[in-house]
């Protein structure tokens, strides 16, 4: 097999909600499906992710603070996806996170694979993991 493309499908509670929480992480809403609205789309550039109002697929916001460091079952305690986005700045992303107002699970950091990276959460429990590669 030679896959063409990948669009991930993330479960949502609320297909609107979640249309605006993309918004303020700099996404857009590229379409929508259904009156009202349970299914749609969000891009950033050449990537999309599609958004199910209650099903295909899971979803569940943990109790923990941190998906690194100290917190216990950090990696583990949200039932939803986890993703990689690779950006150009990941301070600058960082940046208009907090300035949003958007979960902020991992601070940006050097990590010892060679990328930096941070962590936010959507409010159903998707963890977005953001990266860039270090330069040498």
């Amino acid at each position: 097999m030679i896959a063409k493309g990948l669009t991930p499908i993330l479960n949502v509670s609320d297909i609107r909600q979640s249309f605006a929480w993309f918004e303020k992480l700099g996404w857009k809403k590229s379409w929508d499906w259904g009156d009202p609205p349970t299914f749609g789309g969000v891009c950033s550039g050449t990537c999309e992710i599609f958004l199910c109002q209650g099903a295909q697929g899971g979803r569940g916001k943990g109790s923990n603070t941190t998906t690194f460091g100290n917190a216990t079952d950090g990696e583990t305690a949200d039932q939803g996806v986890w993703m990689s986005v690779w950006v150009d700045d990941v301070d600058a992303v960082h940046r208009h996170c907090v300035e949003q107002g958007i979960e902020i699970m991992f601070a940006p950091s050097d990590m010892p694979w060679g990328v930096r990276e941070m962590h936010v959460r959507h409010p159903d429990g998707h963890i977005f993991r953001i990266s860039h590669g270090n330069e040498e």
